[in-house]
């Protein structure tokens, strides 16, 4: 199996879409409407949900598109920089 994805727009098909194909079939579709792409690339594509995050120090929020690990990985992120500020209060408290 290869992973290819779309580099120019043809009749049914958007630049960027990508596809999980068998060898043969990818070898026929690449050259110049189709390019290879890594197997991560591809399981990236999949699951892409809106989640809202703050992103700006406003507190406004903007929908962004991403995988949702990488949403997972961002609030854990902002938790750990949260707790982080936090002691560092708290320890400037303390002295």
């Amino acid at each position: 199996m290869k992973c290819i994805k779309a580099i120019r727009a043809s009749k049914g098909v958007d630049v960027g879409d990508i596809k999980r194909v068998d060898e043969k079939t990818a070898m026929n579709m690449v050259g110049s409407s189709w390019q290879y792409i890594s197997k991560t690339e591809w399981k990236l594509s999949r699951g892409k949900k809106v989640v809202e995050m703050e992103v700006n120090p406003n507190h406004e929020t903007d929908k962004v598109l991403i995988n949702e690990a990488a949403a997972v990985s961002l609030n854990t992120a902002a938790q750990y920089q949260k707790d982080k500020e936090k002691k560092k209060k708290k320890n400037e408290k303390v002295s």
